[in-house]
């Protein structure tokens, strides 16, 4: 299978603005649109792996950014497509990267019910998965950059994906959202951490987007099994401590945190029940990073 990266940029650019090009990302196929050079390169940057769906595959979800019209040009404002509609307000050009991630992640949180989604970054090492929901602000997706640039497959930085009455995790890559101060620290964590445009002034400050297929496997769709469920939260002044916690808080926090918990019903109590039974679940408080991982690589031996 095609990777993006075989394409050359000149047909990329071009399937772009026609909004041709497909993209086999976790289970779903996205069509992407653009006509924003930022946006393009970002693409080539971040997703040049990733494999180009055929022709003739079935599209999940048709998403774009785009400047149009000579309004749109002259304010430097660009707007998000979902199957051709609008359904937010325009933005400035110089965030559009960023709004395309969060779109293709809307697009997941809010259109597709045939899994359990738990809000939560979800690793794996040596085939053993662990789910580590976190509310916004609490240190996961920086923690998930760091196991990433130390070995760890990342599965997702979002969306814990689970069948039915399953325990097994639906891979889902995609890069990973980093903000303001985390940007920096992944930096300096790793000279091979890989970032896509830097989007400034949005609502939740400075966005940049890191490289996040980073083994072998990160592009294989078999079901890993969740092992573990831990709790990530970065604390400047707090002693570092990896704990146990128990089963009944973590039900109703992850529960909490979950997009579609309620909507599923029985389907969606019964299944959280069965992955909270099945796995240990743990509190992690930290601010070094490598200590973070240590303890990380402890757990799961």
């Amino acid at each position: 299978m095609r990777r993006l990266k075989d394409l050359p940029a000149r047909e990329i650019a071009a399937a772009l603005d026609e909004g041709a090009l497909a993209l086999h990302v976790g289970p779903y196929v996205y069509r992407l649109e653009t006509n924003l050079p930022d946006v393009c390169r970002g693409l080539q940057t971040l997703y040049g792996d990733f494999p180009v769906a055929g022709k003739d595959a079935f599209v999940d979800f048709d998403v774009a950014l785009v400047s149009r019209g000579l309004p749109q040009r002259l304010r430097r404002r660009a707007e998000f497509l979902f199957d051709r509609q609008s359904p937010f307000d325009t933005i400035p050009c110089g965030q559009a990267y960023a709004f395309l991630e969060w779109g293709m992640n809307w697009s997941v949180s809010l259109h597709t019910n045939e899994h359990l989604k738990l809000h939560a970054a979800v690793v794996a090492l040596d085939g053993i998965g662990v789910v580590m929901p976190g509310i916004p602000g609490a240190g996961k997706s920086t923690l998930c950059a760091a196991l990433g640039l130390r070995g760890w497959r990342i599965l997702s930085d979002e969306h814990a994906l689970l069948p039915p009455d399953s325990t097994e995790l639906i891979p889902l890559c995609r890069p990973v959202s980093l903000k303001n101060a985390s940007i920096d620290i992944i930096r300096e964590f790793s000279p091979d951490a890989v970032f896509g445009p830097v989007s400034r002034e949005t609502h939740k400050g400075v966005v940049a987007h890191m490289k996040a297929d980073l083994t072998p496997d990160s592009h294989d769709a078999t079901p890993v099994p969740a092992r573990v469920m831990l709790f990530p939260r970065y604390s400047a002044t707090e002693p570092q401590v990896l704990q146990p916690r128990q089963r009944t808080e973590s039900f109703l926090l992850a529960a909490y945190h979950s997009f579609n918990y309620s909507l599923l019903g029985e389907q969606g109590f019964f299944t959280m029940r069965k992955l909270i039974a099945s796995v240990p679940c743990y509190d992690l408080v930290y601010r070094d990073l490598d200590w973070a991982v240590g303890q990380m690589q402890e757990l799961v031996r």
